[in-house]
């Protein structure tokens, strides 16, 4: 069994519909989640301080609705490194958190080594964060950009 397995074997059901409804609505207050999944308020507190505790509960965030900020473009750009070294991989990984124009990073087994979500206003904008920003972080050797042209499913939870 792996370490994963194991985390997620210490989860009942109760746990589990915590997590879940908190997912879909993190704002929700404890009365109403532990009406949702099937408990009385007092167990469904500690239950939630423990999951907070933990670290299966994170944070709670707002979901921001872009295109009213005028942030509707979306690009997801292959990186490949010059260097995978961990010592790059470690510099790569630091810059890039230092971009908010990115908003996911993913290291890719693959063809290439990261795969960038990159939100920007538009493509012009996209171009000069690719130009003046993407290209510059440490050990970039080449990028390939594919455009979103419609969201089918986005759902972080």
């Amino acid at each position: 069994m792996t370490a994963k397995e194991t985390e997620v074997g210490k989860l009942d059901r109760f746990d589990q519909k915590i997590l879940k409804e908190l997912s879909r609505e993190g704002r929700l207050p404890v009365t109403d989640l532990a009406k949702r999944v099937g408990l009385s308020k007092s167990p469904c507190q500690v239950r939630l301080k423990r999951l907070q505790a933990e670290g299966y509960i994170r944070g709670y965030k707002a979901v921001i609705d872009q295109a009213k900020l005028g942030l509707e473009h979306i690009a997801f750009v292959e990186v490949k490194l010059k260097d995978t070294t961990e010592q790059a991989l470690s510099a790569f990984n630091d810059a890039v958190r230092a971009v908010p124009e990115i908003e996911q990073c993913h290291m890719i087994a693959g063809a290439f080594d990261y795969l960038l979500k990159v939100r920007t206003k538009d493509i012009a904008s996209y171009r000069a964060i690719l130009g003046e920003t993407i290209s510059s972080l440490p050990h970039v050797g080449n990028t390939s950009t594919h455009v979103s042209m419609q969201s089918v499913k986005d759902d972080a939870g």
